[in-house]
């Protein structure tokens, strides 16, 4: 541990109420807190994972990596209804996720910036890392 460490005492019932004596590494936690992100990104970006809770929208994004689509042409891909698609596209535009171009009356949607494609490419890995971690343990036992 850096720095000082203070002695809390931990209120009964909390979580590490079984410890006697409770240590906190103040500088660090100050440190830590000066880095910290307004709290208004920190909400924003709670927004787009919350977005990126629901598989549906993640579909659609996912097929929006290739490139512009409609809302007919994400619909057939994704298996989603066309309402359903154009709900979600109406959500995703708020927080920039994804943008409309119009030419004349189509309206084509794709990725807001290189930003969502890096976020989609690097979960998509992360959950391939995961999938190969979870046959790894299946195949050990």
């Amino acid at each position: 541990m850096t720095g000082t460490a203070q002695a809390l005492p931990t209120p009964p019932g909390q979580p590490g109420s079984e410890c006697a004596i409770r240590l906190v590494d103040a500088e660090k936690v100050e440190a830590v807190r000066s880095r910290m992100p307004a709290e208004s990104d920190v909400t924003d970006l709670a927004v787009i994972f919350g977005l990126l809770s629901d598989p549906g929208r993640v579909r659609i994004l996912i097929a929006l990596l290739e490139g512009e689509m409609c809302v007919c042409d994400l619909a057939a891909t994704t298996g989603l209804s066309e309402s359903g698609v154009s709900h979600a596209l109406r959500l995703l535009r708020g927080p920039r996720v994804v943008q409309v171009r119009r030419a004349g009356r189509m309206a084509y949607y794709s990725l807001a910036d290189s930003h969502v494609r890096m976020l989609l490419d690097l979960g998509l890995t992360h959950v391939g890392h995961a999938g190969q971690d979870r046959l790894a343990m299946v195949s050990n036992n």
